[in-house]
């Protein structure tokens, strides 16, 4: 436990069974867990803002260092556009029917295929479908012991 031999220990009991009695020591005990638990807590508490404070200032560092790597490989490699690929500032003039350059226009010609659907004839039933044919086989007789349905 905390550096304490078992004599020692016992020394500690003695004392406490002295000092504080038999009948009250179970409470003093239970006083003192406590205490220490709060004290624990308190601690763990602290800790953890502590190691909170110490992952912010990691993150902040780690930030800084990406950007400045991003910064370095954006100088070193700058990004290649071609004419055809960029769009023009809003600013610009828009095309020649008032649409913006980046707008598609409709197709003035007629497409040379256009796909049609077939003629659906109506179906030559006599009834609803619904109603259930009558079958040529025999309706199977009940036999003796059947209960009427």
């Amino acid at each position: 436990m905390f550096g304490i031999d078992s004599s020692e220990f016992l020394v500690i009991v003695i004392i406490a069974v002295i000092v504080i009695g038999p009948k009250d020591l179970p409470r003093a005990l239970y006083k003192v867990g406590q205490i220490v638990g709060k004290a624990q807590g308190m601690a763990r508490h602290f800790r953890t803002g502590i190691d909170a404070m110490v992952r912010e200032v990691e993150l902040e560092e780690l930030e800084k260092k990406w950007a400045a790597q991003n910064k370095r490989i954006m100088d070193e490699h700058p990004p290649e556009v071609a004419a055809t690929d960029a769009l023009p500032a809003p600013g610009d003039s828009a095309g020649s029917e008032g649409n913006p350059p980046y707008v598609a226009e409709a197709p003035t010609e007629k497409p040379a295929f256009v796909a049609q659907s077939a003629p659906v004839a109506p179906p030559a039933a006599d009834g609803p479908p619904y109603v259930a044919e009558a079958s040529a086989e025999p309706v199977a007789q009940p036999h003796k012991g059947d209960a009427p349905a």
